[in-house]
């Protein structure tokens, strides 16, 4: 059998009830979530499983619950004994990918994604910074509608998703110019994103500085298994690497596609995506679809992983 990765979920994947039934039926998936409310001073399981959707959508909520169950879902393989051999997560779900390989306490991920949440959403006023997904086109005609939208303000790549999906983000003004050009350049659609702000772009530079003053209040350390990070699509195991990634991945593109290709190369044939939805299995599937996937969200898919796993160990 190849080599296994546990993939981790960014935001976008939050649902409300999101981790209910694992903490109804796991005591140590419960547990995660009385850890996050006791870290946090309210109660983010009750926002998570009952919570209203626009207050879930919160950046500042979101990271946390995200993360959260994240966490719940993993505590479940990792009592199984499985052990992958490397870890990702895009953007937000590096931090879970990060716990899970032991470089971060829960307690103080958790913590951490709540400030990350709070600077990110006051990087840039409402209003003035946007995202966008534009589908259809390589990276370099990614990069020439950027450069034909620029004059109406900041404007890069964001995320490099999978082929054929890019999402850019920068100024608003620009950002409406180059979706409104898309279709010009051959791309299939173009959409604007339901987000608060200009995500992964340069216009979060001040985001990593705020972020890394908070980032020194923690500990952080070797990793136990091998991250492939955002910035790079490498992989790196020491706190330094870790510590430089994460105050630069606020402002960088998220190098998912590459991450993907990365494991990949390095002989992952099994992505197991462990948190809320499916949302990097189906990019994943879209990047090689001679790989396999599971995911665990819930009793259900946890157990269809883990008869997965098994099969393919015989």
């Amino acid at each position: 059998m190849g080599k296994i990765a546990f993939v981790f979920p960014g935001q976008g994947a939050q649902y409300v009830g999101m981790g209910k039934e694992i903490a109804d039926n796991f005591s140590q998936a419960k547990a995660v979530y009385e850890e996050a409310d006791a870290r946090l001073g309210y109660s983010l399981s009750d926002l998570c499983f009952n919570g209203s959707e626009e207050k879930l959508k919160l950046t500042i909520h979101t990271q946390p619950a995200l993360l959260t169950t994240s966490i719940a879902c993993f505590q479940l393989i990792k009592e199984e004994g499985i052990k992958p051999q490397f870890v990702a997560g895009h953007s937000l779900g590096e931090y879970s990918a990060l716990v899970a390989a032991g470089a971060l306490k829960f307690s103080d991920a958790v913590w951490l994604v709540e400030q990350r949440g709070k600077f990110m959403q006051e990087a840039v006023p409402p209003g003035e910074g946007t995202m966008a997904a534009i589908l259809g086109l390589d990276i370099d005609k990614v990069l020439d509608l950027c450069k034909i939208s620029r004059d109406m303000g900041v404007i890069e790549p964001a995320n490099f998703n999978c082929p054929g999906q890019i999402v850019i983000a920068g100024h608003t003004p620009a950002v409406e110019k180059a979706v409104s050009l898309a279709k010009d350049f051959g791309a299939k659609r173009a959409i604007l994103l339901p987000v608060s702000g200009p995500f992964h772009s340069s216009l979060l530079e001040q985001t990593g500085i705020r972020l890394q003053e908070a980032i020194d209040t923690i500990e952080i350390k070797d990793t136990t298994i091998p991250l492939i990070a955002n910035i790079s699509a490498k992989a790196v195991t020491t706190s330094e690497e870790i510590k430089e990634g994460l105050i630069k991945q606020v402002s960088s593109s998220v190098k998912w596609e590459q991450s993907v290709r990365e494991m990949i190369n390095k002989g992952v044939t099994t992505f197991v995506e462990i948190g809320a939805g499916k949302v990097l299995t189906g990019l994943i599937k879209k990047i090689d679809k001679n790989v396999k996937t599971f995911n665990i969200e819930d009793s259900l898919s946890l157990k269809e992983t883990l008869q997965g796993l098994k099969a393919g160990d015989d």
